[in-house]
């Protein structure tokens, strides 16, 4: 069996194991790669099908169809990526108080830096636009990442924190204390946190998935979307298709980064979870 190697484009350099699997191949980021394969005992030729790549192939999934279900029950215009940010420290993050969807918890100093942090990281990534939380803790971190953009910022009420009703605003001590029962079940069974009538979690991921239907069906391909942790993880389980039950599966923590690519039938991969290296050093990413 002969096999050879055919680009649209020029290949910047390739290495190739015959006798096992394909070790490296690197290709010009817009580059349509075939394979061609013809046995020794006949003329006929095999050619694979056709894979197109935006960028060079490091062993990632070619295809993910099916394996989550659609999130806009309609066909994208073309593939898309959004890229989740958790809004830096606030001031109800320091003091340990409940936040909810309270607008009275601000960004602090070191949440400022944290976002700043965050527009370093992210500056080298063109974003056709960005979708936000109005919650001013969020707003004031997505203003910080957008800084320098032409796009003006999106505020979506999707995106708003879960609603924790007369839980907000106090320490978590103290709502340990006061309401044991309620405070254990947000802690330990969230998905059956019953409060003022309502099952907040529950609540949650159906505006999660309002939130991904109005992302998604945007016009544009790669988008920003700054909110918070609650929120944050009710989007990662809708987009792989988690319930409620496995709302503490994931923790994203402030400043925080998460990457989901989507294909034209909006179902969602995972690229990445709770990415945090700029925190700690000057790193910037690009993808």
């Amino acid at each position: 069996m002969g096999c050879s190697l055919m680009a649209s484009t020029p290949l910047t350099w390739t290495s190739i194991s015959l006798s096992g699997n394909l070790k490296q191949l690197g290709a010009h980021p817009s580059s349509t790669v075939r394979f061609r394969c013809s046995s020794s005992e006949s003329d006929v030729s095999l050619i694979s099908e056709e894979v197109e790549r935006n960028g060079s192939m490091t062993g990632g999934s070619y295809d993910f169809e099916r394996a989550t279900t659609s999130l806009t029950r309609k066909t994208l215009s073309a593939p898309k990526k959004v890229t989740l940010v958790r809004h830096g420290l606030s001031s109800w993050n320091e003091e340990s108080r409940v936040q909810g969807s309270s607008d009275l918890s601000v960004l602090t100093e070191t949440g400022v830096r944290q976002a700043e942090k965050c527009m370093k990281a992210l500056a080298d990534i063109y974003f056709d636009q960005c979708f936000s939380s109005p919650i001013s803790r969020a707003k004031s971190t997505a203003e910080i990442l957008w800084k320098g953009r032409d796009q003006p910022l999106a505020f979506l009420d999707s995106l708003k924190e879960a609603h924790l009703f007369y839980l907000e605003g106090m320490k978590n001590e103290e709502a340990r204390l006061r309401y044991p029962k309620e405070y254990s079940t947000w802690r330990e069974d969230p998905a059956n946190f019953y409060v003022n009538g309502v099952y907040p979690i529950r609540k949650l991921w159906g505006t999660a998935r309002e939130a991904w239907e109005q992302i998604l069906l945007s016009p544009g391909e790669n988008f920003l979307v700054v909110t918070h942790k609650s929120m944050l993880r009710a989007l990662c389980c809708t987009a792989l298709g988690l319930p409620p039950e496995r709302f503490r599966a994931i923790d994203v923590n402030n400043g925080g980064i998460c990457v989901f690519n989507f294909n034209k039938r909006g179902e969602a991969m995972v690229q990445s979870l709770n990415m945090t290296a700029h925190m700690y050093s000057d790193h910037f990413y690009l993808y």
